[in-house]
């Protein structure tokens, strides 16, 4: 049995590809690089056996692994994988910046969020509107013309600001990734009237295959890249205190801990693209909600706001539907074929 067939996580596990991807993935990544150091002859505070690292050393023992040996070793990496699934939601957390109350208060903290958040609102405001003096036919002009490309960079930029930021200051959080969850939270079906926190869980229930695929796929990527930062996190730290009797071989620890800032970059961006589809989500499949909650479909905006809002109310904090309120019958709802389209 070769090592290399260590890295396909048994058939039939629940989760498949997601497991893969947000469990085992990194684990054995971690689980591996570690090896290697051991296996050459990283010792934490106690140097090497001969002095130095040896990696033909960790070749031979890779090599002269045995199917028991490599069959421990795949259970060992897929029960760690298991046991911190669990955990993936408090990683993400975590990530977002859900510190003790008394850290994310920090001045410090929030407000250089809040000041990169304010560049990008002065890169989507145009010039100013300035008069012209007349010419020779003695008329004023009302501004100079701004170019198109100006307008395009602005146009740009405020894309960019919904997508990294939530619409109110009092929003904003510690991190980046934190910031990004919350401008989905902020702006997902906002304009329908919908709290997308509390709505959520229901629309997902009624979403079409298509869209819904698509964000299984940007919350997986999320997920597995935020459960990479922190797990080569952890790695790098292991791996300085194993090496740090081996002189400059310590600076080996500085490559987990640039694929854990990578991969928390990457994190950011699946989250601003995870957002995306949630506002995609609200935008076609809200009506069907609507037909799976048997309420009737609104015909005017605004009776749709105050439709979204009271079940929001209603789901949030139990305050009953208005007096009046009717449900449909299906005959009622065979009139959009029950597909939630607008």
């Amino acid at each position: 049995m070769k090592l290399g067939a260590s890295m396909q996580p048994p058939a039939g596990l629940a989760g498949g590809r997601r497991f893969f991807l947000v469990g085992y993935l990194p684990t054995y990544a971690a689980a591996f690089f570690l090896l290697v150091l051991f296996w050459a002859g990283a010792r934490g505070w106690r140097p090497p056996v001969d002095g130095t690292l040896r990696f033909s050393r960790a070749w031979a023992t890779a090599a002269a692994l045995g199917v028991g040996e490599i069959l421990l070793l795949v259970l060992g990496v897929t029960l760690v994988a298991v046991l911190l699934a669990p955990l993936q939601t408090s990683v993400v957390r975590l990530l977002e910046g859900a510190w003790p109350e008394w850290l994310t208060r920090a001045r410090w903290i929030r407000g250089r969020q809040l000041r990169k958040k304010q560049a990008w609102e002065r890169r989507t405001e145009l010039p100013a509107v300035v008069p012209v003096p007349p010419g020779p036919s003695g008329v004023w002009t009302q501004s100079v013309p701004v170019a198109p490309e100006v307008v395009q960079r602005a146009g740009v930029a405020a894309d960019e600001l919904r997508r990294r930021y939530p619409l109110r200051d009092h929003l904003i959080r510690p991190t980046a990734l934190g910031n990004a969850l919350a401008a989905a939270e902020d702006t997902a079906g906002r304009s329908f009237g919908y709290d997308a926190v509390v709505a959520w869980p229901r629309l997902y229930a009624v979403l079409g295959e298509p869209v819904r695929a698509v964000v299984d796929d940007r919350r997986d990527t999320m997920d597995a890249a935020a459960r990479m930062a922190v797990t080569t996190l952890v790695t790098a730290l292991i791996a300085a205190a194993a090496l740090a009797r081996t002189g400059w071989w310590l600076t080996l620890a500085l490559l987990p801990l640039a694929v854990s800032w990578v991969a928390y970059r990457g994190a950011v961006r699946a989250a601003m693209a995870y957002g995306e589809s949630l506002n995609v989500a609200f935008d076609l499949h809200r009506f069907a909600l609507l037909e799976a909650l048997r309420a009737p479909v609104p015909e005017e905006p605004d009776e749709e706001r105050r439709t979204a809002a009271a079940w929001c109310d209603l789901w949030r904090q139990g305050v009953p539907l208005p007096p009046g309120f009717r449900y449909t019958t299906p005959q009622d709802q065979g009139t959009t074929g029950g597909q939630g389209q607008p």
